[in-house]
């Protein structure tokens, strides 16, 4: 096997605010896996929050490159052994896997979510992210999502109610999530998640810092609505952990290591009466295919990092009105835009 990768410029549609993040572009890495003539791709999207960069990625490829001398069919062995090797670096072990998977579906014809065994056209709806931001510019945010049914709002700052309460002004019968990225104590959300619920909100995401599942414990049993676990929960291992903690988890194949070590997430998540969600990173069309194909297996969707960019440079990855429709060309469905 040959390992290549070029780098993917990614500039965002307007800048995208979180709790903890400001950003304008995203840097990613574009990886093709050649053998037998046939060709497989993956995009690996580092993040700052787990340790990783730009540089990480490329140092780790390098590495991964002289490994791959077996057959692309042993996918099972082959991520198990980078995870091992590379447990820091799971975005850069996920481009391999998604190559990996487009590489067997091109191999033999198939769209990877058939020859996973999934119904493509069993998924939940996506939601569409509404990033911190003055009020002018998320009311334009929101009427630009106009045809989402579901909005992912981020808060954590002082003028959340406010920004809410605009949303819900603007479109009053969409369905709600919200979004602190850690950004509270377990004091502070105790205080201002009650305040949130006034608006109809669906759940909350990791609204205090990851490693305090004690403090998720207790905002679970206080029952003011679902509380969702994502910088919580990035390995297999952390699904066990979370047991009684929360109501469900966020899936990222980025986090967690590739579609290979997902899989093996949601079967655990199952396991413990979790709601699953799954979820990407700011990434291009190419990445979000990579997750879209396990989306069958999911009760909440958050699959649109690619509708945040100005320009998509890969198309295959279709759908409206937050549904996505994942490409039924062989492998994961997408080509150069």
């Amino acid at each position: 096997m040959k390992l290549t990768w070029d780098h993917l410029s990614l500039k965002q549609a307007s800048v995208f605010r979180t709790a903890k993040a400001t950003r304008t572009d995203k840097q990613t890495l574009w990886v093709r896996l050649v053998h037998d003539g046939v060709v497989g791709w993956g995009e690996a999207a580092p993040m700052d929050t787990y340790g990783q960069s730009l540089a990480s990625a490329e140092a780790t490829l390098g590495k991964v490159a002289p490994m791959l001398d077996g057959d692309p069919l042993a996918v099972e062995k082959i991520v198990g052994v980078l995870l091992e090797r590379f447990d820091d670096q799971r975005a850069t072990v996920a481009a391999v896997d998604a190559a990996l998977h487009d590489w067997i579906g091109k191999r033999f014809d198939l769209p990877v979510s058939k020859w996973l065994g999934f119904d493509p056209r069993e998924i939940p709806l996506t939601s569409y992210t509404i990033g911190i931001d003055e009020p002018d510019k998320i009311a334009e945010k929101v009427d630009q999502a106009a045809d989402f049914p579901i909005l992912k709002v981020k808060v954590g700052t002082p003028a959340d109610e406010a920004t809410l309460a605009m949303i819900r002004k603007i479109a009053p019968n969409k369905t709600i999530r919200v979004d602190a990225n850690a950004a509270w104590s377990v004091a502070e959300a105790l205080e201002r998640i009650p305040r949130l619920m006034e608006f109809d909100i669906e759940f909350m995401e990791q609204p205090i810092p990851a490693g305090d599942r004690d403090g998720l414990r207790a905002l679970k049993e206080a029952g003011f609505c679902p509380i969702v676990a994502d910088e919580s929960c990035v390995r297999p291992a952390d699904v066990v952990a979370l047991a009684g903690c929360v109501d469900g988890v966020n899936i990222k194949l980025a986090k967690c290591g590739g579609i290979r070590e997902a899989i093996r997430m949601i079967h655990l998540a199952r396991g413990f009466g979790f709601k699953i969600m799954l979820g990407c990173m700011i990434e291009s069309s190419l990445g979000i295919a990579a997750a879209a194909q396990l989306a069958p297996l999911v009760d909440w969707l958050d699959l649109d990092g690619h509708l945040l960019l100005a320009e998509d440079p890969f198309q295959g990855l279709g759908g409206q009105k937050g549904r996505l429709c994942i490409g039924q060309q062989p492998g994961l469905g997408v080509q150069p835009g």
